[in-house]
């Protein structure tokens, strides 16, 4: 409902339409976009402009303007509680939705799905078990109209309640991480251990550090005892690298079983990584590595590691899960994790 009222009788009513500003030989263009809430310093530049009378829209009890309909509508997605998000002021109808710190994205696919099937509101996000860092834009959301019903934005509100929010940043944990490194060429010193490095790297990405480190010839048994000392030793996650094919000598999965771990998976629907085996002993995740993870920016271990350091358990159905989006395209220049790597 349309209403034209005084300029200086304004403050707080939404502009129904645009208003250009004019400077002879210097600016045309919008100075006021419609859906503006008039504010008391707007007052001098409208009367400046010649304007002495608005239409403005006439908000009804049952309609809640743009603006705040995206501000309540990202709140309700971040839930309550400690979601690791803060918000951007809503600014023409859109607010953005920031990661407060690093993390790993987690999204509610289906609640996420039921929000975007409702008409006028929309929230997109990154992927879902997206790495992010503090400060990054993870999710925007607005209402399409410029005035919305209330009784659907409560009800959306009430469904994000009742799911305990739509988005989190799930914080990494500080895990104490034993690496072992197996192969007689190393282990007999014949060349250098290049695998290790890469490795450290990747876990200090996430927090975590390498704590302990041992290299074993390839001997099952040797695998054995060193993974047991690693869990002696108070460590958090044990990752072996190297011998992780089925050549005769690649005894590494037979070592990680020896040491009574549950194996979830050897074997991953990812490229390159499909060698890759997960197995716990305890509540601690005990990893092989195949080699390319030695070479490759971005493989198996990227899109499992971060789960792990964020206190995920994870199955083979969640390993399964990675088979749309588990085939890396070899970009020239690797974009890992701003690619669809692992993102089905």
């Amino acid at each position: 409902m349309l209403q034209r009222v005084r300029v200086e009788d304004s403050v707080g009513t939404v502009l129904a339409h645009d208003l250009t500003k004019i400077v002879p030989g210097e600016f045309k263009g919008r100075r006021f976009k419609k859906g503006h809430i008039i504010q008391a310093e707007d007052i001098p530049e409208l009367l400046t402009m010649g304007k002495e009378h608005l239409y403005v829209m006439a908000l009804g009890p049952d309609e809640i303007h743009e603006d705040e309909v995206a501000i309540r509508l990202a709140r309700a997605a971040a839930g309550d509680g400690d979601h690791g998000l803060e918000f951007s002021e809503p600014q023409e109808g859109k607010v953005n939705i920031i990661a407060a710190r690093d993390g790993l994205l987690k999204i509610n696919m289906a609640i996420l799905e039921d929000v975007n099937s409702r008409p006028e509101v929309i929230l997109a996000t990154l992927h879902n078990n997206y790495p992010v860092r503090a400060g990054q834009v993870v999710a925007g959301t607005r209402l399409i109209p410029l005035v919305g019903p209330r009784a659907e934005i409560e009800r959306i509100e009430e469904i994000c309640r009742l799911a305990g929010g739509i988005i989190r940043v799930a914080p990494y944990r500080r895990l104490r991480v034993g690496l072992i490194t197996t192969g007689n060429e190393v282990y007999k010193g014949r060349i250098k251990d290049a695998f290790g490095p890469v490795v450290r790297a990747k876990i200090a990405d996430y927090g975590s550090k390498v704590e302990g480190e041992e290299i074993v010839p390839d001997d099952a048994e040797a695998i054995r005892q060193a993974i047991t000392a690693m869990i002696d030793a108070g460590m958090e996650m044990v990752v072996l690298t190297g011998g992780m094919s089925v050549d005769p000598d690649d005894v590494t999965p037979e070592g990680i079983r020896r040491s009574g771990a549950e194996v979830v998976t050897y074997g991953a629907p990812v490229l390159p990584g499909a060698m890759f085996m997960l197995a716990y002993l305890g509540e601690v995740p005990v990893m092989g590595l195949p080699g390319c993870v030695m070479y490759y920016r971005a493989t198996i271990f990227d899109l499992v590691l971060p789960r792990i350091c964020a206190g995920e358990r994870l199955t083979r159905k969640d390993i399964a899960g990675l088979a749309a989006g588990g085939l890396c395209q070899g970009c020239t220049q690797c974009r890992y994790p701003a690619c669809a790597f692992g993102k089905g």
